[in-house]
């Protein structure tokens, strides 16, 4: 937060250029314009203090929000002191001659307005010294143990008090204060009070200083160093509504607004910080349970394969067995086909693991020709329960690949296995399968898997590959997904081609064994 967050080196220098800049505005308006007079201009008044108002009102708001927090007794005094120069902006406007009336509301007298004005700039000095000698390691370690509601209701009431105490001793007990104008002007007793008022901004800025160890603190120094320089314009003699007042104006306005923009700035920055920490939070979360439910569907997309082969050879088996004589040697081939797919099973299972964490694998040399023909077997009962026909075709010369043959025999199981499943309810046409591997453009490896069956709708053609996405009823929506992860991990490229219709085509690069 703002009051615990350590400056920057860069913050430090604009806080000390923007100070600089003060001293250099207060020595060119006492050099040039120490005598000149402006325009009387009365509506100055309401609309200064008007906006003073509001800007301290608010940061003294925001810091007690801080204060609520992180229960700072230090941040209550600073706190206090901003409600303390908005509070008082109230009687010294209204007393104000000309603004509501001529001589001033509340009973006001010539002195009311100039001694409200002290204790505007001298009091928030004092607030800050407390909150400066509070700043110790103690106060930190010892945060406020009290209700912080009542802690901020008895601010507010202590300062109103304050307010209320300056405000009828100004005006009821205005005879018993020195005289600060004289004559329509400012006395030597007044140059004498606002310079003795300054000292107290000079003070702040100095214990800020020594005790700097956030941003606030050095804000706050370059607000307290505002007041002095503002009360040194004050405390020359040129009067009312000259370039010196009007300045004094200026540079109240400057400073009431320098801890409110930071607070804001820092407070917004710190808040899309939180934002961007509670998005990647739920981005985190989203992403565990989306790995989890991808897993829990790849296991059950991958080995439901062999299962179903596994029923379909051991259904095979019994019709083998139950005839009146027996055909042993096709029972036999029936139960080595589901130790076949059981062992299928298992190592599918294991290669799990090994796509979500792109494991390389055990990669060997594979020729493209057996893989497909092997993956062709695994799939020889659904393609004859559906009377589809294959039509395969390898170009002569291909190079072998390197690759895991599991995982590669099964991203192409997956690509058969949704051809069949795309032309099982095909009837108004042949059922045609085609594989075909050719040698890619680039030197690589081809393979294509086109079929006859309902093709991808355009809509779904950028969505088939993301994961759990299916257009299947009973379809997990991993399949292709998995296939992906295992060719990309493989260093190849899977997609889908659009322009095939009826039925889909998909394409398969994998890099050729270098020689």
């Amino acid at each position: 937060m703002l009051s615990t967050l350590t400056p920057g080196r860069a913050q430090e220098r604009l806080a000390l250029g923007f100070m600089v800049l003060l001293a250099v505005a207060v020595v060119i308006i006492r050099a040039r314009f120490v005598t000149d007079q402006l325009p009387r201009i009365d509506a100055v008044i309401p609309a200064f203090s008007g906006a003073m108002f509001v800007t301290d009102l608010l940061t003294a708001f925001l810091l007690f929000a801080q204060f609520s927090i992180l229960r700072s007794r230090a941040l209550i005094a600073v706190s206090s002191g901003y409600l303390y120069t908005s509070f008082i902006l109230v009687p010294w406007t209204l007393t104000f001659p000309g603004v509501f009336a001529p001589a001033g509301l509340l009973g006001a007298g010539v002195q009311t307005t100039a001694w409200l004005y002290l204790f505007w700039h001298a009091g928030l000095p004092v607030f800050v010294i407390v909150y400066a000698l509070l700043k110790t390691e103690r106060s930190t370690t010892r945060p406020w143990e009290g209700s912080v509601g009542a802690a901020i209701l008895s601010s507010i009431v202590g300062v109103a008090a304050l307010v209320l105490a300056a405000t009828l001793l100004t005006t009821i007990g205005q005879d018993l204060l020195p005289r600060l104008i004289e004559a329509a002007h400012f006395s030597r007793t007044w140059t004498i009070s606002a310079f003795s008022a300054s000292l107290c901004g000079a003070l702040a800025c100095l214990l800020l200083w020594l005790r700097r160890t956030s941003v606030l603190d050095l804000w706050l120094m370059v607000v307290t160093f505002s007041f002095f320089i503002e009360l040194v314009l004050a405390s020359g003699t040129a009067g009312r509504f000259s370039v010196e007042w009007y300045a004094t104006r200026l540079l109240g306005l400057l400073s009431a607004n320098v801890v409110l923009v930071v607070l804001l700035y820092e407070t917004t920055t710190l808040y899309a910080q939180l934002l961007r920490a509670v998005l990647a939070q739920r981005r985190e979360r989203t992403a565990r349970l989306m790995t989890g439910d991808a897993v829990s569907a790849s296991i059950a997309h991958e080995v439901r394969q062999p299962l179903a082969a596994m029923t379909t050879n051991a259904s095979a088996g019994l019709r083998w067995l139950v005839r009146e004589t027996p055909n042993l040697p096709e029972a036999r081939a029936a139960l080595e086909r589901i130790v076949d797919d059981g062992h299928r099973a298992g190592t599918v299972l294991e290669k799990i693991r090994t796509i979500f964490k792109k494991d390389a694998g055990a990669r060997v040399s594979l020729d493209i020709s057996e893989l497909v023909q092997g993956t062709l077997g695994l799939a020889r009962t659904e393609l004859q329960a559906c009377r589809i026909l294959v039509d395969v075709s390898v170009d002569e010369g291909l190079p072998r690949v390197i690759g895991d043959h599991t995982q590669l025999q099964q991203v192409l199981l997956n690509l058969v296995t949704n051809a069949i499943d795309s032309m099982a309810s095909t009837s108004d046409r042949d059922r045609v399968l085609r594989i075909a591997c050719s040698r890619h453009q680039t030197g690589d490896v081809m393979i294509s898997v086109e079929d006859s069956g309902v093709g991808i709708e355009p809509g779904h053609i950028d969505r088939i590959f993301d994961p759990l996405f299916t257009t299947k009823a009973g379809g997990m929506g991993m399949g292709l997904a998995i296939c992906r992860s295992i060719v990309e991990a493989h260093q190849g490229h899977l997609w889908a081609s659009p322009e095939r219709s009826p039925g889909a085509a998909f394409r398969l690069v994998l890099p050729a064994e270098a020689l």
